[in-house]
């Protein structure tokens, strides 16, 4: 894997430089039907014209022009474009099993079954509010990786914070942003679709049935949506749709680990902990970066 790994032509967008971002996006999701112009949406952003275009490609990957086409798109379709076929070649490729976790430019390690009913204990956790490309995130990483991504709002700081130590319970906490906010800046260029100089570690805990439900997450490509259905029969439960979203829902990676591809059979979009526009907005982000 090590040679498919070329260094980003591009700097990493500054973590502040998210917030127009971020502004823009939900202003977008929220009015897509009125078809915003690119000075209405600067405008919100805080910049003018001709900057917002460039920052907001920067930081998002695509033009806003773009992303706006996408969420109209998006909302047009009803029903996902493939299905359970990716899923079929994407194991037919030779994914690893549920103790590891990886894709093209991510690389996953799973707790062994021990450590995981340890629940973090004996792990350090360095956590940090960032700003990112859908507004405010907390991100906590231990010496081998990613292991908390939450967006803070609509809950709040606080309510992120609880949730991140309800999973390690046993963890030990430093608040620490700059530890975080590099690990921040290559996390957001990942989901971005830059590629990086080394894969991104993530570090995950859980039952083996969720590390498989992960792993059948991993495999959805950008771009891609899946139901619960194509998954529960893609780790060999068919039937078993309603565990299959449990565990989606336990995903303690968010962006990275991609549970917002899944979708009901009937392509409407909800069931988002974050809420249904953060999910319509990350699918239209990553329908704008493969149409691009």
């Amino acid at each position: 894997m090590s040679a498919l790994m070329t260094a980003s032509s591009r700097a990493l967008p500054r973590p502040d430089g998210y917030q127009p971002v971020a502004r823009a996006i939900d202003f977008l999701v929220a009015n897509w039907e009125a078809r915003p112009t690119l000075d209405e949406t600067a405008k919100v952003a805080g910049l003018s014209p001709q900057h917002f275009q460039r920052v907001f490609k920067e930081g998002a990957g695509v033009s806003p022009k773009r992303f706006l086409q996408a969420m109209a798109a998006g909302e047009a379709r009803r029903a996902f474009d493939a299905g359970a076929s990716v899923l079929d070649a994407a194991f037919a490729a030779g994914l690893s099993g549920p103790s590891r976790l990886h894709d093209l430019f991510l690389a996953a390690e799973a707790m062994t079954p021990g450590a995981y009913r340890k629940k973090g204990a004996g792990e350090t956790i360095r956590h940090a509010e960032v700003d990112g490309p859908f507004g405010r995130t907390l991100i906590g990483a231990t010496a081998k990786g990613i292991c908390w991504l939450s967006f803070i709002e609509p809950m709040g700081l606080q309510w992120s914070l609880d949730e991140m130590k309800a999973d390690w319970p046993a963890a030990g906490y430093i608040e620490d942003p700059a530890f975080i906010e590099p690990i921040a800046a290559r996390a957001f260029a990942f989901a971005a679709g830059q590629r990086l100089d080394r894969p991104l570690g993530l570090f995950v805990q859980g039952t083996n049935f969720q590390l498989k439900v992960w792993q059948a997450l991993l495999s959805i490509p950008c771009g891609g949506r899946a139901t619960y259905g194509d998954i529960a029969a893609a780790i060999g439960a068919p039937g078993a749709g309603r565990a299959v979203g449990a565990a989606v829902g336990a995903n303690m990676i968010s962006l990275l680990i991609p549970c917002h591809r899944v979708i009901l059979a009937s392509g409407v979009i909800h069931n988002y902990r974050w809420g249904a526009n953060r999910k319509r907005a990350l699918l239209a982000l990553e329908a704008a970066r493969q149409a691009a």
